[in-house]
């Protein structure tokens, strides 16, 4: 007797849950499926990125930064610029002397030979080259006039003082500095040739 109770028991509980079980079943497999998906998908499944790729914009180091070429390409600037250093101090020195003879010779003679309106010239072709190498142009400032006197001789006096102090700041002007006392200097010393050539 509860042997077949025990088997009614056990077939009533097998009709209550044939129907749902299945049902369980796929649900299961459904999680399981799920689960396995959003693991593969999550970004710790993900591969590192290419730091490159974040960021395309990044500049790509000079392949010949640091190389042989590269510090030969420097070494030739910098020879460069120490040329073009030393050959305005040439003509600094130069423009300095040039004024000096030609204030030796008015102090003689009283005027100016051919031979001296050149040297005139040159010292006014040389000076601008000078003032160009420190930055400076010919519309810079309007001429200044002081240095001018109605003495010729007090003027080719001026002319040799002014080519000296423009040698001296020349020298101790830094390459590739932008001096504005060379270039007012440069300026006052043009002035005073131009005059001196218009005048002879």
């Amino acid at each position: 007797m509860a042997h077949e109770r025990t088997a009614k028991m056990f077939r009533a509980h097998f009709y209550r849950t044939r129907f749902w079980l299945p049902a369980l079943t796929v649900a299961a497999f459904v999680i399981i499926f799920t689960s396995n998906t959003v693991s593969q998908t999550s970004p710790q499944g993900k591969a590192s990125p290419d730091p490159g790729a974040l960021n395309p914009q990044k500049e790509e180091r000079d392949p010949r930064f640091g190389s042989a070429e590269c510090e030969m390409r420097s070494k030739a600037i910098l020879k460069e610029a120490k040329k073009n250093y030393d050959e305005n101090l040439a003509r600094a020195r130069e423009v300095s002397e040039l004024a000096t003879q030609l204030n030796d010779v008015f102090e003689k003679k009283r005027s100016f030979s051919s031979e001296d309106a050149k040297r005139l010239e040159h010292v006014e072709k040389l000076t601008k080259r000078i003032r160009n190498e420190a930055g400076g142009s010919g519309s810079d400032t309007e001429p200044d006039m002081t240095d001018i006197s109605a003495k010729t001789e007090e003027t080719v006096k001026r002319l040799a003082e002014v080519a000296e102090e423009l040698q001296k700041l020349v020298e101790k002007t830094p390459r590739n500095v932008i001096s504005t006392a060379v270039i007012d200097q440069a300026n006052r010393l043009i002035v005073i040739t131009q005059h001196l050539r218009s005048s002879r």
